[in-house]
């Protein structure tokens, strides 16, 4: 049986609510869960300094909003209109960046920033950015902004006067994320708590290999050239700069350790005196943190050490509770949790205790600190507290996904909640969990759209030890006495998590579309994947595919074990780990699935950058067997079935050597497969050109699953 699809064209309006629909189109499955099939929400939701007052943007994002901790009424503040007037640019929508305190928020447009008094109506220009900067960061309470143009770092401050904090050659970078956004660094810019200083990262990126990407909007093309640390290879050499805003001076430290080692988890201390840094070996088992002094850039003392024959991986900065105290978050006893430090490093006591995932800090009182993690569920996100001085923990929210903000004194929060049976439940609650105030509890988006089933439950990993969770999604008019094929989706690799107690359950609403055209399709988590503990994230360590492929057959397994599935039709796909691990299980585990279909795919992890690859591989010459037995070149002769492989040509993340290498291996023996190249596309395809990659996908799948 051959199943053929149209993609139906998209609607004039994107984010137009197709309400009367009833069977759901690919083009809307692929483009429309997070558009007209999203659920409602209060969005953009910031609290007022020392209020009980909260602002939020309008559902069609036009008027700032003002709610409050016991009224269900709300109040218009300030539309975009208004804003416009004040400041004689265009808003797109009613943007608040922040409030600095209760009668004043930050906003920007147009490269320019704004602080607004709304009651006063009233506007002050904080300068205007130039129309090539990037990485902009403002400091709330002094209103300068840092930003970047190219790989220079700059200052505009609050009188519009620019100053340049960098010159360097062109192979040096500053103010922007270092080690490849590795160990939680998503940005370079840091300022202190008073605005006096600027913290940045820096790399030397001159030893670091140049990798070309073609660029085909040109006549004849044109080479955009990256730098991209492959494994074994030489690294960028990171350094922190400390740029003193009242002297113009910069200071700048540099690894106490190798040239090519880390410093990340940038932090600053309370009074601006010193700033902390987490100083990773190359090899990724050694961590050190370190204190060093503003001023000069002197390092006072290494505070704490923790080496691991597998990896240390510090992804949070130090965090001030006092000015004598802070919190270090560690995985170190199995689980990530929070250690309570002196500032001379001393450890006081192990905070939390939890045999489960403490995942960050969100802020702190006096007597208490506030913090997200999984809770006993590794498929829930909570909020918990607890407390400095006793250790007492209280959790604040249960079953399902919740994402808090809370106010500024930490008495309250609003509380978003999403679970597989609830859409979003919105509430306000005290700092003990107790509900307040109901806001907002959404229908059903999909309640007029003809949908399948989702299940869930655990089987055990290939080793017996541990439970790993699945889902298993059927059509609408699942029959259990018929035969079904089956589509596995896999992702499989570190800090990913697919199935969730969120609404959808983490599913993409392709997924249900699929099952609408007579297929499961089913998808379980993996050891290597996140939020389960060191133990299970960590035995793939040497060995990338092998533990996650292993779990994956039980996965098979437990589907052949099923009445209803056609064990002779299953096929299987995934995106970039995901993509690895489908091409792995087309050669590795030749004829169980009779079509894969691998996006970006890591074919040789010696062509992976380093930063990632070598904290899970070591380099190549220190895991020879391990680069081998996982280079996927070495197995095309055992492909069984049909194999598509995608990428994007502009991929900048899984460069599309990995495929091209690939695809050359299989020419060389002989052995027929299909590729497909998204032209000027980086490591996923998105906006309308998505809808024809999926279109390409499942139709392969479809069309090869015989």
């Amino acid at each position: 049986m051959k199943l053929k699809f149209l993609v139906v064209a998209l609607v004039a309006f994107a984010g137009m609510a197709c309400f009367a629909q009833e069977e759901l189109t690919l083009n809307d499955a692929v483009m429309g869960q997070y558009r007209q099939f999203y659920p409602k929400r209060t969005n953009m939701v910031k609290w007022i300094p020392d209020t009980k007052t909260y602002s939020f943007l309008s559902g069609n994002y036009q008027t700032v909003k003002m709610g409050n901790v016991k009224k269900s009424a709300t109040t218009d503040l300030i539309s975009s209109a208004e804003m416009a007037e004040l400041t004689g640019e265009t808003f797109g929508y009613a943007k608040v960046i922040d409030w600095k305190d209760e009668n004043n928020f930050y906003t920007s447009a147009n490269g320019k920033y704004f602080l607004i008094n709304a009651a006063m109506k009233k506007s002050k220009s904080l300068g205007e950015l130039p129309e090539e900067a990037a990485n902009d960061k403002l400091h709330f309470g002094t209103g300068h902004v840092a930003y970047t143009i190219d790989n220079n770092l700059y200052i505009q401050t609050n009188e519009n006067k620019q100053v340049q904090v960098t010159n360097a050659p062109e192979d040096i970078v500053s103010g922007q994320a270092i080690a490849r956004s590795e160990f939680g660094i998503s940005g370079g810019i840091f300022w202190s708590n008073s605005g006096d200083y600027l913290g940045f990262y820096q790399k030397d990126e001159s030893q670091v290999a140049d990798y070309p990407l073609l660029d085909i909007t040109t006549a004849t093309g044109s080479l955009n050239s990256i730098k991209y640390p492959m494994a074994g290879q030489a690294s960028e050499k990171s350094a922190v700069g400390i740029y003193n805003v009242k002297t113009g001076k910069t200071v700048y430290i540099k690894p106490t350790g190798d040239e090519e080692d880390y410093l990340t988890n940038f932090g600053w201390g309370p009074n601006d005196k010193y700033f902390y840094i987490a100083e990773v070996n190359r090899d990724q088992n050694h961590t050190k943190l370190i204190k060093y002094e503003a001023e000069t850039g002197k390092m006072v003392k290494v505070l704490l050490e923790e080496r691991n024959e597998k990896w240390t991986e510090p992804e949070h900065p130090v965090y001030f509770v006092n000015d004598n105290q802070f919190i270090w978050m560690t995985e170190k006893d199995g689980y990530m949790n929070l250690y309570l430090h002196g500032d001379d490093g001393a450890l006081v006591k192990q905070l939390t205790t939890n045999k489960w995932v403490a995942q960050d800090i969100v802020g702190h009182t006096a007597t208490s600190v506030y913090f997200q993690g999984t809770g006993e569920s590794p498929l829930e996100t909570n909020y918990f507290s607890v407390n400095i001085e006793s250790g007492e923990q209280v959790q604040m929210t249960k079953n399902g996904t919740h994402s808090c903000v809370f106010s500024t004194d930490f008495k309250y929060m609003f509380d978003q909640m999403a679970s597989r049976e609830v859409p979003n439940m919105e509430m306000i609650c005290d700092n003990n969990g107790k509900k307040v105030r109901e806001v907002l509890v959404a229908e059903d988006p999909y309640k007029s759209v003809t949908m399948g089933t989702a299940e869930y439950g655990t089987i055990k990993s290939a080793d017996g030890k541990t439970d790993l969770y699945h889902r298993l999604i059927k059509p609408s008019n699942f029959d259990a006495s018929k035969k079904y094929p089956v589509l596995v989706y896999v992702y499989g690799g570190p800090h990913a998590q697919l199935v969730t107690d969120n609404w959808m359950g983490g599913a993409s609403l392709w997924m249900y579309w699929m099952a609408e055209q007579g297929y499961l399709v089913y998808t379980v988590d993996n050891r290597g994947s996140a939020n389960r503990g060191f133990e299970f994230e960590s035995v793939i360590h040497r060995q990338l595919g092998d533990a996650e492929m292993a779990d994956q057959m039980k996965g098979v397994d437990y589907l052949k074990s099923l009445s209803y599935v056609d064990e002779d039709r299953l096929a299987v796909h995934g995106w970039s780990f995901g993509g690895f691990m489908t091409t792995s299980l087309m050669l590795r585990e030749p004829g169980t699935f009779n079509a894969g279909v691998a996006g970006g795919p890591v074919t040789d992890w010696s062509y992976y950058e380093i930063m990632y690859g070598e904290r899970y591989m070591d380099r190549p010459e220190q895991n020879v067997e391990g680069y081998k037995k996982n280079r996927l070149m070495n197995y095309v002769d055992k492909l069984k079935g049909e194999l598509l492989l995608i990428h994007g040509t502009s991929d900048d993340v899984v460069v599309m050597q990995h495929n091209l290498a690939l695809v050359q291996e299989f020419v060389s023996q002989g052995v027929q497969m299909d590729f497909f190249p998204y032209p000027m596309h980086p490591h996923n395809v998105r906006g309308q050109d998505r809808v024809h990659l999926m279109t390409k996908v499942l139709n392969y799948v479809i069309d090869n699953n015989e």
